[in-house]
C-alpha cells in the first residue's frame, strides 16, 4: 500500500545545507543511536533528480553490533573498496518518482553487478512519519526476501544521504536492520 505524505518541500526539517559538511566516514564512526538522531533531523530534497547518478554508499552500522571490537571489525571492513555493496544507482522519472539498483561486487567472480532493483518516491518514514525519499524493493523483479526490506533516506549533509534499512516481517513492524549511507558527490 502506498502512503501519501507532506510535500517535502514544504516539510519542517531545516535544509541538510544548514549543518556543517559531514563525510561517509564520519557517519561511520557513529553508533545507531547517533545516526537515528541524525537521521530524525534531515531533509528531503525538493526533487528525487537530487540522487539521480551512482554515489558512493558505505553500510555504517549494524543493529546491535555497533560498539566495541565487533563493530571496529565491521566498519573497516564497510570502508574497504572490496566490500560487497558498493552502493545505489538511481534515476528519478520525474520530481516525484523514480527507480534505481544496487551495486554489489564480486571481485573475481562477476565484478560489479546491478541487483535489487527499486522505486524511489516521497512518503511517511516507517521510523517517524516525517517525510522522507522511500526505497521500494516490493517489485516482481526480486526474490522474496528482498522484497521485505524496505530502505529510505534522508539529506543530513550537502549531498549526503542517510538511511536505515529495514526488515518487513510478516505481522509485526518494520525492523532497523542497518544504516548506510550515500555520497552523491563522490562517484
Amino acid at each position: 500500500m502506498q502512503t501519501t505524505s507532506p510535500d517535502p518541500r514544504t516539510a519542517h526539517r531545516p535544509p541538510a545545507s544548514a549543518a556543517p559538511r559531514l563525510s561517509l566516514e564520519d557517519l561511520a564512526r557513529l553508533d545507531c543511536r547517533a545516526l537515528a538522531d541524525l537521521y530524525a533531523v534531515g531533509s528531503v530534497p525538493a526533487s528525487l533528480a537530487a540522487l539521480d547518478g551512482s554515489p558512493a554508499g558505505r553500510m555504517l552500522a549494524v543493529r546491535a553490533l555497533d560498539r566495541g571490537p565487533v563493530a571496529r571489525l565491521l566498519r573497516s571492513i564497510a570502508g574497504s573498496r572490496h566490500f560487497v555493496w558498493a552502493g545505489k544507482s538511481f534515476e528519478a522519472a520525474s520530481p516525484t518518482s523514480g527507480h534505481g539498483v544496487n551495486r554489489v561486487r564480486a571481485p573475481g567472480i562477476l565484478g560489479l553487478q546491478k541487483l535489487f532493483p527499486f522505486e524511489t518516491r516521497f512518503g511517511a518514514s516507517a521510523l517517524d512519519g516525517a517525510p522522507t525519499v522511500v526505497l521500494d524493493y516490493d517489485l516482481a523483479d526480486n526474490p522474496p526476501y528482498i522484497r521485505r526490506v524496505h530502505d529510505e533516506v534522508r539529506e543530513v549533509s550537502p549531498g549526503l544521504f542517510l538511511g536505515p534499512a529495514m526488515w518487513k516481517a510478516q505481522g509485526s513492524p518494520r525492523h532497523t536492520v542497518l544504516w548506510f549511507a550515500l555520497d552523491t558527490a563522490r562517484p
